[in-house]
């Protein structure tokens, strides 16, 4: 993978009398196959480790999936972490399942990751972009990214959730981001490109969201097909809304950048809830229409605040938050169980996934010290 960071990295986040590479925090020792057992242990350990500067071992990574061990995607994420904090890592290779990480610095700056520079990929920008926030918002200054892999691709968030969903509602929480998106990168092509802005956090505060709005917003949006195809996304998706009583405004998109074909269906509630479906060879538009709304319908039915999938990927954000979160969501995902879990492992938080209808997560963080320094971020002191 390329990794390069360009001038103005920022001043080191070190304790006074600390020499670089010098840490009296304990090695965190994680099992990679706890809970769902997926990449997302690998994310967020490594995103907390650098934030935190917290050396890690993960054993048994990803030792269940079809493809056991790191693969590109997530050796990106890796060497990204480690690019950003200056880390000495051990097992960073494609099938480790095993890994050493020392974060010994953390720079802001301009960086730009290729997720095909380890292996062809079509690896998620946008699990990558989730990874280096937590950090990078602690940080001493602003950075600057350029993020290249799949900006639409199966089972991450597309780019549209990210702007659309996920740092809007992160803004309330006090994170300050922004991603454009200058090149569509779709399965399996891969090759799109994104760059962001991630501005210092002065203090992430709680989130507690107010109640989801009722209007809807979306884009139907084909690359290297035919405009027909979009137009009968958003025709049906308009009209199987109007069936529920909802009105939604869809926008159109036809883009010719991307290196391959591929189309999309996202739906958002701003700030709660985002919704997508990315058409494949032999699905009918309509069909693809059809998969996203019926999540939308679904996530309406529960009476949730936000979506489940919005659920874990706050959690490792407002853990450090010095103030209380609560809010609900569809259903207590597997994903959600293990972020959380991870997360305990390395501050003194307690997170509460009560059940209920619809279920309710709640983050509190330990009683401030007085004296403390730091940002008032947990661990940061």
């Amino acid at each position: 993978m390329k990794a390069s960071q360009e001038a103005n990295p920022g001043a080191a986040l070190l304790r006074p009398g600390k020499a670089i590479g010098e840490t009296s925090n304990p090695m965190l020792r994680l099992d990679g196959s706890y809970g769902e057992g997926g990449g997302q242990v690998l994310r967020t350990a490594l995103s907390l480790a650098v934030a935190l500067r917290r050396p890690v071992a993960l054993t048994r990574v990803r030792v269940r999936r079809p493809k056991p061990g790191l693969q590109p995607q997530h050796l990106t994420v890796v060497k990204a972490l480690a690019a950003i904090s200056d880390a000495a890592v051990s097992g960073d290779a494609l099938g480790s399942t095993e890994l050493t990480f020392i974060p010994r610095t953390l720079r802001a700056g301009r960086y730009r990751f290729d997720v095909a520079a380890v292996k062809g990929s079509a690896g998620s920008v946008s699990l990558l972009f989730q990874a280096l926030l937590p950090p990078l918002a602690l940080a001493p200054g602003p950075s600057q990214l350029t993020l290249l892999g799949g900006t639409h691709v199966p089972w991450s968030p597309p780019f549209h959730y990210i702007t659309a969903v996920f740092l809007p509602a992160l803004a309330v929480a006090g994170v300050r981001a922004q991603l454009n998106l200058c090149r569509w990168g779709w399965y399996p092509a891969g090759g799109g490109e994104v760059e962001g802005t991630i501005t210092p956090t002065g203090e992430i505060r709680g989130f507690i969201p107010a109640p989801p709005p009722r209007s809807i917003s979306g884009v139907s949006a084909v690359s290297r097909l035919p405009r027909s195809i979009a137009e009968r996304q958003r025709r049906r998706v308009i009209d199987r809304l109007a069936e529920a009583g909802v009105t939604a405004d869809i926008s159109l998109e036809e883009d010719s950048t991307a290196r391959g074909p591929g189309t999309l269906v996202f739906l958002s509630v701003p700030h709660h809830a985002g919704f997508s479906a990315l058409g494949r060879r032999g699905l009918p538009a309509e069909q693809v229409a059809d998969i996203a709304v019926n999540a939308f319908l679904a996530y309406r039915a529960s009476g949730a605040c936000i979506d489940e999938h919005l659920a874990d990927q706050l959690v490792p954000l407002l853990a450090l938050a010095r103030t209380e979160s609560a809010f609900t969501c569809p259903v207590l995902s597997p994903h959600l169980q293990t972020v959380a879990w991870v997360v305990q492992q390395f501050l003194p938080v307690n997170i509460t996934l009560e059940h209920g209808s619809p279920p309710r997560v709640r983050i509190i963080p330990p009683p401030t010290q007085p004296g403390s320094g730091g940002r008032g971020q947990p661990g940061l002191g």
